[in-house]
């Protein structure tokens, strides 16, 4: 019986390929032209007027839950009430399975969660620019923080 080494060829010489490729080019994305300082300053600024969105509806501010077209409560609560600054929010752990929802979930789940249950307002989309918002509010107000899945 003789053997087929075919497969283990092209195996062998793909792996080669990519290894060359690699080799000369650098690794995935080293083609890219750096990014400058003045980039990085448009997209720091871009980054923190999300974050300041995110804070604002973090904190209940009226004109920009208006502004957006949400209600992210109708008790009168708002996200800082009980997370401060966004404290016990764990941003780092999650995806995770979150026994209150009874399923495996994101941190957008929980963000619609507390909006839904406790503040009696009205789920996000998704995608929505008001989840966007409070998300990058909550990572950012946690950067620094361990990534520690399952903990919390």
């Amino acid at each position: 019986m003789a053997l087929n080494t075919k497969p283990y060829l092209r195996s062998s010489l793909g792996f080669a390929v990519a290894l060359f490729a690699v080799a000369v080019a650098g690794p995935a994305g080293a083609d890219k032209l750096p990014v400058t300082p003045k980039q990085l300053q448009q997209y720091d600024a871009v980054f923190m007027a999300e974050v300041k969105k995110g804070d604002l509806l973090f904190h209940g501010d009226a004109a920009t839950i208006k502004q957006m077209g949400v209600n992210l409560s109708t008790t009168g609560m708002s996200c800082a009430m009980c997370h401060p600054m966004a404290a016990d929010t764990h941003p780092g752990s999650f995806p995770k399975f979150q026994s209150t929802l009874g399923k495996f979930a994101a941190l957008r789940d929980m963000i619609n969660w507390c909006i839904e249950k406790p503040n009696q307002g009205e789920q996000l989309d998704s995608d929505s620019e008001a989840m966007k918002a409070l998300e990058t509010y909550i990572y950012w107000s946690n950067s620094g923080s361990v990534l520690d899945t399952g903990k919390y």
